[in-house]
């Protein structure tokens, strides 16, 4: 351990950099974002049964069967009819928790009009392939009854990465603009350490982040030798320097180097396992229950919100596991960080500033619960721990501030 370095310090050192009433306002935002969640929750669980309730699925599928059987186009329309239903019911709360709030606490400067551009925009896609995806699953249901449950949760690790290849190729372009990092210092220092580490080096982009969120992010996306470095254009305006690059986009290509989307996918399938298995089973019960009139079966599309409804209550509570595996992703990537390229400090420094939107000192059982990362304090002090224990042997000034920089995903 580095002689007279205390990590406990130097990491209250970097959290007070920020004021009491920065902290205080990081504070209410996350907490308030915990009643989001479980407010979300309910208000998905509302909606459905709003649809439910107006009995129009069953009046939709009765039409189309009228006078035969044509499961694939009743499961089109049903599903088509809901998740326009649902979206359009939605969009008072959509709007209060991803944009009024975000606006009312300085994280977006997006207006109103361009956020619900983009949000019918989302629903477009979101309905497109989700028509496709539970098109599927109905097929499943009716040719494996007592098993679709089980060859669904397989399925769930494929589509996963279908789409997240699908959202870095063809949907983020859609909503935003990327280019070519200029020439310079930071694109030369980013090429450098994608080689050393086996990242794709070809495309490091900015993209055009400040358009929706105020917040200062990156992310290293791809698989399978292809991929690319995106920064937030946010990152260019505010200080940052060449160590906060080395950092956080050492992070970044760890979520790629470490493979942590396959193994999130893997997880997943799993997930969906096991929350398949409890839907089929919990169906029957949950539409008596909801007054699903009309309803035959989890075969019957009309009986989607009733599937909706058990799979929100079951994600929710969930969430303590997901964001336990989250969480360990995202330590494993810092860990990536740091042993390669070695900038404890760089990384801290990006870290407190995205305490804005991430409190720093949860509580134990609040950080199991709610966040999906590590807390920026535990994480902060995790790279001060590393410092103390693997000192460079040359402490040099760090390189001038750049224009070009980013945090943590």
């Amino acid at each position: 351990m580095a002689q007279g370095f205390d990590p406990a310090a130097a990491t209250a050192a970097y959290l007070a950099t920020l004021s009491p009433e920065a902290h205080a306002k990081a504070t209410a935002y996350t907490q308030g974002g915990h009643w989001v969640l479980l407010w979300g929750a309910l208000v998905s669980v509302l909606v459905s049964w709003i649809v439910i309730q107006t009995g129009v699925l069953v009046r939709v599928r009765g039409g189309v069967e009228a006078k035969k059987p044509r499961p694939w186009l009743a499961v089109l329309l049903v599903l088509l009819v809901d998740f326009i239903l649902e979206g359009l019911i939605s969009i008072p709360w959509d709007a209060y928790a991803r944009w009024w709030r975000e606006r009312g606490y300085g994280l977006t400067s997006q207006p109103f009009a361009g956020w619900l551009t983009e949000h019918f925009m989302q629903m477009a896609i979101g309905i497109v392939s989700s028509l496709i995806v539970f098109s599927l699953l109905y097929w499943l249901i009716r040719r494996a009854p007592r098993t679709w449950w089980l060859w669904a949760g397989v399925a769930t690790t494929a589509v996963t990465i279908i789409f997240f290849i699908a959202g870095i190729f063809l949907i983020e372009p859609l909503f935003n603009t990327y280019k070519p990092a200029p020439p310079g210092p930071v694109r030369d220092e980013v090429v450098a350490m994608a080689k050393q580490v086996g990242v794709p080096s070809d495309k490091i982009l900015i993209y055009n982040g400040s358009k929706q969120s105020n917040r200062y992010t990156a992310n290293a996306g791809g698989l399978f030798g292809y991929g690319r470095v995106a920064m937030s254009d946010v990152m260019f305006k505010k200080d940052a320097d060449l160590a906060e690059v080395r950092g956080v986009v050492g992070h970044e290509m760890g979520h790629y180097v470490r493979k942590h989307v396959l193994l999130g996918a893997l997880f997943q399938g799993a997930v969906a396992i096991v929350g398949l298995f409890l839907v089929s089973r919990l169906f029957p019960w949950a539409a008596g229950l909801l007054g699903a009139k009309g309803v035959t079966s989890i075969a019957d599309p009309a009986g989607f919100p009733v599937i909706s409804i058990i799979v929100t209550v079951l994600t929710l509570l969930a969430t303590p596991i997901t964001n336990s595996f989250s969480r360990w992703g995202e330590a494993d990537a810092d860990h990536f960080s740091v042993v390669h390229f070695n900038e404890p400090d760089g990384l801290a420094k990006a870290l407190v500033k995205t305490i804005e939107y991430r409190a720093d000192s949860p509580s134990k059982f609040e950080e199991f619960i709610f966040y999906d990362h590590p807390s920026v304090g535990a994480r902060v002090r995790a790279m001060m721990d590393w410092k103390a224990e693997h000192p460079k042997p040359e402490a040099g000034a760090s390189p001038a501030p750049s224009p070009e920089t980013e945090a943590p995903h």
